[in-house]
C-alpha cells in the first residue's frame, strides 16, 4: 500500500480570518502541507443558542477566505457533519500529523467535544496545538496580572499571512476528496437586513468607523437608532474571527495619535478590554451557561410565564421602548447594549422571569453570539452576581432619555408612529376619547402593558436587594470577588 501524506490540518472555529491567525501561521511552519477545514457540526446546527443567520455569516465569511486563498490554488474544505467522522475520513486519504485551532470559549457542548477531541488526538498520534485566543488565557485560578497579560499580547506585531500555493492541498485535491464528505453550500440568499460575513466587508466598517464615525461614539452610544451608526459595528467581526481584538486594539491606538476626539477612541478601546475580561470570566467559571455564578441565587425561584414569554420575544408587551428594541433585534441582529440591558432587565425584573428563559432566544438573535460574553452578561443584567450594582431598567424614561421624538420607535413600532410623541412612548395613557381621536385602540391596534411596571420594579427591588444581604450571597461574592477582580482595575476604564 502507498505510503500516505502527511499533513497539518488549520481546524477553523470562530478565527475565520487568513491574517493574524496563530493557528495558520503554525501550521504553515510545519513540515507538511496544510489543509484548511472547517465544519459545520451537526452538534451546534442543532444547538437552541444558534441559527440561520449565524451559519449564513459563516459561510460568507468562508467564501471570503476563499476568494484570498484562489491565489494560492486552495480554499477551506468545508463540510457538514461531525468532527471525528470528518477526521477518520480525511485519514483514509492522508496522515494527520498536526492540528492547529485556536482555544475555543464556547458552549459546554463544544468544551466537551474538545475533550473528546482530545483523546482522540492521542489515540491517533495527532498532535493538537491550540494558541490563545484574543489574549484569553486558560487555566487561570484568579486574575493576578491578568490585565497585564493581555495589554502584553495586544502589542505584540500583527502575524501576517505568508504562504506559497506548495503549502497548502491543492484545489484539484480538495475537489477530488469532496465527494466522500457531505460538502457545505456556502451560497446565501442577499438580506439587506443582516451584515455580512467576511474580513473584506468587516474593515470596510473598521475604515469608516475609525475615519469618521468614531467622532459621535461617546454622544451616542446609549441611544438607539443613532448607535446604529456611530457605534463601530465591528462586534459580529470580532465574534466569529473575522478580524482580531488585537488588530482592531492596534489600529485604534494608531488612529487615536492624530484623532480629533481621541476621548472617543479612548471609550471605544476601554470597551475592547471588557469584551475581554467578561469573555475571560466564561473562561474560568463555564458553569455560569446554566447557573447563577453566584450560587447564593440559586435560591431564587420565579414562575415561567408562556405568555409573557412570547409577548416579549415578538414584541407585543404594550411598552413601546421593549417592542421596537426586540423588533430590531429579531429583525436585523443588532441592537445596542443599553437596549440589550434594557431588554434583560425588563425580562428577569418586570416579567419576573429566569434569566435562562431568555438565553435561546437572546443569542439566536444576536448575529454578533459570543458565549463569553452572553452569559456574565445576562447575569449581570439580571441581578444575580451579587458583585454588581442593581439596575432595574425604566423603559419608559429610557425612551424619553435616548429617544426623545420616538425616532426608533416609529421605525420599529410602525402602529404607534402617527401619535404625538408623548403618546407614543406611554399610549396606554391615552383615554377612550384620545383613543378615537388618534384613530388607535389599546388593546387593539397596539397591545395593553401586560404587567403594572411600577409595582413589579417595586417587588423586583425589593426581593433583590434583600437578597444581596443574604449570607449564602455574600459568601459567594466575596468568593467571586477573589477569582475574577482585575488587577489595575481602574486602566480598564481609560486609555493612557
Amino acid at each position: 500500500m502507498k505510503n500516505k501524506e502527511n499533513i497539518s490540518i488549520v481546524w477553523l472555529k470562530r478565527d475565520l480570518r487568513l491574517p493574524d491567525n496563530e493557528a495558520l501561521f503554525n501550521a504553515l511552519n510545519s513540515k507538511n502541507r496544510v489543509l484548511i477545514v472547517y465544519v459545520f457540526e451537526n452538534l451546534l446546527l442543532e444547538d437552541a443558542h444558534y441559527s440561520e443567520r449565524h451559519w449564513n455569516f459563516i459561510k460568507q465569511s468562508i467564501v471570503d477566505i476563499n476568494e484570498d486563498l484562489s491565489k494560492y490554488n486552495t480554499k477551506v474544505l468545508s463540510v457538514t457533519g461531525d468532527i471525528f467522522a470528518v477526521f477518520n475520513q480525511l485519514q483514509t486519504k492522508y496522515t494527520i500529523k498536526e492540528v492547529f485551532s485556536h482555544q475555543e470559549t464556547g458552549l459546554l457542548v463544544t468544551f466537551n467535544r474538545d475533550k473528546e477531541f482530545a483523546r482522540y488526538c492521542r489515540n491517533n498520534s495527532i498532535e493538537w496545538t491550540e494558541n490563545i485566543n484574543n489574549g484569553v488565557l486558560r487555566g487561570l485560578l484568579n486574575r493576578e496580572d491578568w490585565f497585564d497579560k493581555w495589554e502584553s499580547y495586544m502589542y505584540q506585531p500583527l502575524i501576517e499571512f505568508e504562504a506559497k500555493p506548495e503549502d497548502f492541498i491543492s484545489l484539484s485535491e480538495i475537489n477530488s476528496i469532496s465527494e466522500y464528505f457531505h460538502t457545505t453550500d456556502l451560497k446565501t440568499e442577499n438580506s439587506s437586513n443582516f451584515q455580512e460575513g467576511g474580513r473584506s466587508v468587516a474593515w470596510k466598517y473598521a475604515d469608516s468607523f475609525f475615519n469618521n464615525r468614531y467622532e459621535n461614539y461617546m454622544f451616542h452610544i446609549s441611544k438607539p437608532e443613532a448607535s446604529r451608526s456611530s457605534c463601530s459595528r465591528l462586534s459580529p467581526y470580532i465574534a466569529w474571527g473575522n478580524v482580531s481584538i488585537r488588530e482592531v486594539f492596534q489600529k485604534a491606538k494608531e488612529v487615536k495619535q492624530n484623532a480629533k476626539g481621541e476621548r472617543h477612541l479612548g471609550a471605544f478601546i476601554s470597551r475592547l478590554r471588557w469584551q475581554a475580561h467578561f469573555i475571560q470570566k466564561f473562561e474560568m467559571e463555564c458553569t455560569m451557561e446554566n447557573a447563577s455564578v453566584n450560587k447564593g441565587y440559586h435560591k431564587l425561584k420565579k414562575s415561567i410565564s408562556k405568555s409573557y414569554i412570547e409577548a416579549w420575544e415578538t414584541g407585543q408587551t404594550g411598552f413601546p421602548l421593549v417592542d421596537a428594541s426586540m423588533r430590531c433585534l429579531n429583525t436585523t441582529g443588532y441592537i445596542n447594549f443599553r437596549m440589550r440591558a434594557m431588554l434583560v432587565s425588563f425580562f428577569t425584573h418586570i416579567l419576573w422571569q429566569p434569566w435562562q428563559e431568555a438565553t435561546h432566544h437572546l443569542s439566536r438573535c444576536f448575529l454578533d453570539f459570543e458565549p463569553g460574553i452572553h452569559f456574565p452578561q445576562l447575569q449581570m443584567q439580571a441581578g444575580e452576581t451579587g458583585i454588581n450594582n442593581l439596575r432595574i431598567y425604566n423603559p419608559v424614561k429610557n425612551g424619553q432619555e435616548h429617544d426623545p421624538d420616538a425616532t426608533f420607535i416609529k421605525k420599529w413600532v410602525p402602529e404607534l408612529a402617527h401619535l404625538p410623541t408623548p403618546f407614543i412612548h406611554e399610549p396606554y395613557l391615552m383615554t377612550p376619547l384620545d383613543q378615537q381621536f388618534n384613530n388607535c385602540i389599546i388593546g387593539e391596534d397596539y397591545p395593553e402593558p401586560i404587567v403594572n411596571i411600577k409595582e413589579n420594579r417595586k417587588r423586583a427591588s425589593d426581593i433583590l436587594w434583600n437578597m444581596k444581604k443574604d449570607k449564602d450571597v455574600l459568601r459567594e461574592s466575596i468568593r467571586i470577588l477573589k477569582k475574577h477582580t482585575i488587577n489595575n482595575r481602574s486602566r480598564m476604564l481609560r486609555d493612557e
